[in-house]
């Protein structure tokens, strides 16, 4: 899988969100235990959003993404609030 981003997003994104790089969000995807959310919200017909909740080194991390068959652009990422570290540990045993 190939990940993209737009440079100015990412740059934004690290002011905004205490220094997350989207080169280490992207590693939400080797967490095996990551919760996948499709994101009806910000969805259309001609893209598909999906947040995506998962650790990195420690960190848990919700990364807002588009996903396509090739190629996974990231949109933003931000270090998990409450209600998102309470959902990713909930049933954790047995995802």
């Amino acid at each position: 899988m190939t990940f993209e981003w737009d440079s100015e997003k990412e740059k934004i994104n690290i002011e905004k969100h205490d220094g997350i790089k989207f080169s280490i969000a992207a590693k939400v995807f080797s967490d095996r235990k990551r919760i996948e959310k499709y994101d009806v919200l910000h969805s259309s017909i001609v893209e598909d959003r999906w947040n995506v909740i998962g650790m990195v080194e420690k960190v848990l991390f919700v990364v807002y993404t588009e996903i396509t068959d090739d190629r996974i652009r990231i949109i933003s990422a931000r270090a998990a609030e409450k209600e998102e570290i309470n959902e990713y540990f909930s049933n954790y045993d047995i995802r």
